[in-house]
Formats: C-alpha cells, sequence, structure tokens
C-alpha cells in the first residue's frame, strides 16, 4: 500500500517536469494586432469613397451602422452631408480587431470592385 501511495505522490510532483508539450489553445481565431489597418488611414479611405459605397460598407459593420441608426433617418442625412469630413477614427477606435478587420477587407473589396458592399452576415 505504501508504495502504491509513494507512486503517486511522486507522479503528482514530477508531472510539471516531465512534461515535454505546451498547452494547446482551443483553436480560437485572433486577428494580430500588426495585422490590424490604422483607424487613421480607414478613415481616409472611407472619406474618398462615393457615398453608395460609403453607406454600403458601414452599412455592412453592425456597429457602425448602430451609431449612424441610433439618430433615425436624420443621422443618414446628417451622414450624408458630412462624411467627407466627419471624424471617423473615433467610431472605428471603438471597433474590435474582428470588426475592424471586417471593414478594411469590406473597404478593400468595394474599392477593387467598384460596386457596393454587402454584409456576410
Amino acid at each position: 500500500m505504501r508504495i502504491v501511495l509513494a507512486s503517486l505522490v511522486a507522479s503528482l510532483l514530477l508531472s510539471p517536469v516531465l512534461a515535454t508539450e505546451a498547452p494547446r489553445t482551443m483553436g480560437v481565431k485572433t486577428v494580430k494586432a500588426e495585422s490590424l489597418p490604422d483607424s487613421a488611414q480607414l478613415e481616409l479611405e472611407l472619406q474618398r469613397m462615393p457615398w453608395e459605397q460609403f453607406k454600403a460598407v458601414i452599412s455592412a459593420v453592425p456597429k457602425m451602422k448602430a451609431d449612424v441608426d441610433a439618430y433615425g433617418s436624420a443621422g443618414w442625412q446628417y451622414v450624408k452631408a458630412r462624411y467627407k469630413t466627419h471624424a471617423w477614427k473615433k467610431n472605428i477606435d471603438k471597433l474590435d480587431a474582428a470588426q475592424r478587420k471586417q471593414l478594411a477587407d469590406l473597404i478593400q473589396k468595394t474599392k477593387s470592385a467598384g460596386i457596393p458592399a454587402k454584409s456576410g452576415s
């Protein structure tokens, strides 16, 4: 009995020392900070778009769309009149990494295709 108990205690004490493999992540996808586009650059790219493309991109990013929708139709009218000079950087800075990446991808896709962006979700 003592031998069994001693071997159990020894295995518990030595298990961290003998562990050879690092713990694995559970497959969670993360966006690296260095791969994120600069919010000032995204702001400039948004401001250079024609209105139809701009509205399609903003409408495809739920958090940015909600910021404008909060003011109802007056919000969209305001944005249409001032989107080329409005400080979008503050809104972009509020986005998490995945949303910022989505915004950058939508801007790129819209610019290269020359068509309005559509949301995948």
